[in-house]
């Protein structure tokens, strides 16, 4: 039978954890690049707050933090196994960022397909400390605390993790280029005008299909200026007649939702440097997409 100080307890206990919840998402979702891992995660870190003894806790947001991050690390390992057997190229989940830009961060960092896409070659534990840090704006103490290591090693992780992705990514340029270009982009692939798509490309270029074995995608990611513009000059006549085309946001960036009769077909995002554009990706995994396409029209 519950006494009132049990509902008290438990009310007190729904308040801190609603409290942090959007940030526990923002850690879980960096993590793994997956919205629905990222909520599998919230909801183990809500039963272990129920059970935990509530008591002992000074700082609720502290231990819901440790616990996130702890539960993302471990199933950041499994998930390393599990892409490795996906069929073709895998992509992040996008998240519509119109609502919450920074996804319950203190910054927008760690937040873009193409960061979240080179996330994935760090390993989770270095992973983590650079989504505190950078994200959230954790001081070093704290996230070597949560880790359970030195803080001149946490420094070491987050070095390393900041190493990796400017060896892997050039200087982005504004919002407003970005959606140029992706426009001029968008243009010339519809109409299949190889030139134009040779002229804002950058030379390694780079572009992957993310299916998840359901769609017709590109098993293989398509590389270099020449290749991925005669890439999309052949498959324009197939793919781009009868579409209907949305703009949206996804993870911070300019992205097209591209639909067919009505069903999204799928989410071009594209990551564009100085040198034009880097990395186009294709979201066409529809357990990926309908999410997206979900909050678009909430």
């Amino acid at each position: 039978m519950h006494t009132g100080d049990d509902d008290t307890s438990l009310d007190r206990a729904t308040e801190d954890f609603l409290a942090v919840r959007p940030q526990l998402f923002g850690i879980a979702y960096r993590m793994l690049g997956s919205a629905a891992e990222a909520e599998d995660i919230v909801q183990d870190a809500w039963l272990r707050w129920q059970g935990a003894d509530r008591a002992q806790v000074l700082e609720p947001a502290a231990f819901l933090t440790t616990v996130t991050t702890r539960l993302a690390i471990n199933v950041a390992r499994s998930a390393r196994v599990r892409r490795e057997s996906y069929p073709g190229p895998w992509l992040p989940e996008p998240v519509d960022t119109s609502v919450d830009p920074q996804v319950g961060a203190e910054r927008a960092e760690a937040l873009e397909l193409a960061v979240l896409l080179l996330l994935e070659k760090l390993n989770p534990v270095e992973r983590a400390a650079y989504v505190l840090r950078e994200a959230f704006a954790y001081p070093y103490r704290l996230v070597a605390d949560i880790l359970e290591t030195s803080e001149a090693n946490t420094r070491q992780l987050v070095s390393r993790a900041r190493k990796h992705l400017a060896a892997e990514r050039r200087k982005q340029v504004s919002s407003a280029d970005h959606r140029r270009l992706l426009t001029v982009f968008l243009d010339a692939a519809r109409t299949g005008n190889l030139t134009v798509l040779e002229q804002v490309l950058a030379a390694d270029v780079v572009s992957y299909s993310d299916g998840g074995g359901v769609r017709g995608a590109s098993r293989i990611p398509v590389l270099g200026r020449t290749r991925v513009a005669k890439y999309l000059v052949a498959f324009a006549p197939r793919f781009w007649p009868r579409t209907e085309l949305r703009w949206a946001e996804a993870n911070g960036r300019p992205a097209v939702l591209v639909s067919s009769a009505g069903d999204a077909v799928a989410l071009l995002s594209v990551d564009v440097s100085a040198e034009g554009i880097d990395r186009i990706m294709w979201v066409m995994n529809p357990a990926k997409l309908s999410p997206f396409v979900a909050s678009l029209n909430g």
